[in-house]
């Protein structure tokens, strides 16, 4: 099972809105195939695990190890389980059961219908881990909720601006840590960002420094008051822009609307439900990382430190919370954190 997660691990950021999956088949003691899922659309870890064994008799002799119970529907693929029962694999072995409503059980319940030995639970809560998207998404009818973002010594997240109209750009921590959040991108299905930092740091929200998928940009413009010729408008990634005025779709730019007499957050979260958003990161500012912290509306945060200080400037967010794990990245420091009463 060790090994099925570890696998599962190389799908990361190409799978959604599937879940991360690695199967190994094995008999007498020895892996003769495994695998698992690259990206949606494609097989499932289960049929790559298959297709790997040489020896096909063997299958009818060997145990199938996966992390995710076997889906039981069609979609882009046929059902894995179904497939598991016709070659007669005497023995599955699984992680975590299937909590979406298409799966929640079917899948077991097709092996052993057929004969098959299933055994549950093994390495539970590390496949709930590796998944923990998936199982939100289904569970909470919303995304996996990721805040981030970067504080100085004195715990500023930015300095006092100038009435300049021309975007300033002030870093905190160093290069490590840039290359590090671009390659959270790619592993993430979508970005966003308040107002203010659109209009003052005018960023890209895109992958740079790492290689990997590009997140769908979110940005909040209530009134769209934000000038067409910054990056978000650059119709180069799909984006959408909240606000309160209009709904036009056009190619990778769409306004959306939302109600401002109402909290807007659950809004949004319906939105992306819709759409199959399986992962945000919320990159700021101050006001937006505050919005969801008051509505307890997060999962997981990472917060950098750098070595500099302000001395003044944007507060960072009050966050009472005790880091699960630190990491240090040459001169900064990065805490995670995990949310247990959402």
């Amino acid at each position: 099972m060790q090994r099925c997660l570890e696998l599962a691990k190389q799908g990361a950021g190409n799978t959604s809105p599937n879940p991360l999956v690695g199967s190994v088949i094995v008999y007498n003691g020895k892996i003769i195939g495994e695998g698992y899922h690259r990206k949606c659309g494609e097989p499932h870890a289960e049929i790559n695990a298959i297709n790997a064994v040489k020896n096909r008799s063997l299958l009818t002799k060997s145990t199938l190890y996966v992390n995710l119970e076997p889906c039981s529907h069609y979609g882009k693929t046929p059902p894995c389980a179904e497939k598991i029962a016709q070659l007669k694999i005497p023995r599955v072995v699984v992680g975590i059961k299937d909590l979406s409503a298409k799966v929640n059980g079917k899948g077991i319940a097709i092996l052993q219908d057929a004969g098959i030995e299933v055994t549950t639970g093994i390495m539970e809560k590390e496949s709930y881990d590796l998944n923990r998207r998936f199982f939100t998404f289904h569970q909470k009818k919303r995304p996996y909720i990721i805040l981030k973002w970067a504080q100085t010594q004195d715990n500023f997240i930015d300095i006092n601006r100038t009435n300049s109209n021309e975007p300033q750009i002030n870093w905190i921590t160093n290069e490590l840590s840039k290359s590090l959040v671009h390659k959270w991108r790619t592993e993430e299905d979508a970005i966003l960002i308040g107002f203010n930092t659109a209009l003052k740091d005018n960023p890209q929200l895109t992958v740079r420094e790492w290689t990997g998928k590009q997140p769908l940009r979110l940005v909040l413009d209530r009134k769209l008051l934000l000038h067409r010729n910054l990056s978000v408008f650059d119709k180069k990634h799909p984006t959408i822009i909240f606000n309160a005025e209009k709904s036009i779709t056009q190619t990778n730019l769409s306004f959306v609307p939302l109600d401002y007499s109402r909290d807007i957050l659950p809004q949004i979260m319906t939105v992306l439900y819709q759409k199959n958003i399986l992962s945000v990161i919320v990159e700021g500012g101050r006001k937006t990382l505050k919005s969801f912290i008051d509505n307890n509306l997060w999962d997981e945060a990472r917060v950098f430190t750098g070595a500099i200080k302000f001395k003044n400037g944007v507060p960072a967010p009050s966050f009472p919370y005790q880091p699960k794990s630190i990491d240090y990245l040459m001169d900064s420091k990065l805490a995670y954190y995990q949310n247990n009463n959402v």
